[in-house]
């Protein structure tokens, strides 16, 4: 299933949580990601360009530079409380299959502008988001996730 990037949000603690929606935006998948990760995810989903390259940009750029395209990645599964993940490239004839951190899987696929997936055994533990949300926390997470990426813009300035 190809998932959406709802937003990034925050646990109790103040770690960053991406939250993966299907395409109806009834279910999601929380990710628990680091600091520097969420940065670089939240700079792709705005659009903004670093004053200098991330790791994800030069990852980017050297895998076209030596003409590999990213054709996609996928979110496989979860064991022992850790996500993993697979990069799918391509050169020409032949298709590479790569492991990779969910968080810079996300990360790449952003600035690839190529789908993220998730494996079917994922789809069965996303959650119901009106199980977990009523309508006026979900509207907050929306307006409280716009809000971080327009102060976190702002302060890059």
């Amino acid at each position: 299933m190809i998932v959406k990037i709802k937003g990034i949000a925050y646990d109790i603690s103040g770690s960053p949580i991406i939250l993966l929606t299907d395409p109806a935006e009834q279910k999601v998948l929380p990710i628990w990601v680091g600091l520097l990760e969420a940065h670089s995810i939240a700079l792709a989903m705005e659009g903004t360009p670093p004053p200098r390259p991330m790791t994800h940009d030069i990852t980017l750029t050297i895998c076209n530079t030596l003409g590999a395209q990213v054709t996609g990645v996928e979110i496989t599964k979860l064991k022992d409380n850790t996500y993993f993940a697979e990069l799918y490239l391509s050169t020409g004839n032949d298709n590479y299959l790569i492991d990779i951190r969910p968080s810079d899987a996300i990360a790449l696929a952003l600035r690839a502008k190529v789908p993220i997936r998730i494996s079917d055994a994922l789809q069965k533990q996303m959650l119901e988001i009106k199980e977990i949300l009523d309508e006026n926390a979900l509207k907050e997470l929306e307006e409280l996730s716009a809000n971080l990426l327009k102060d976190y813009k702002k302060s890059l300035h």
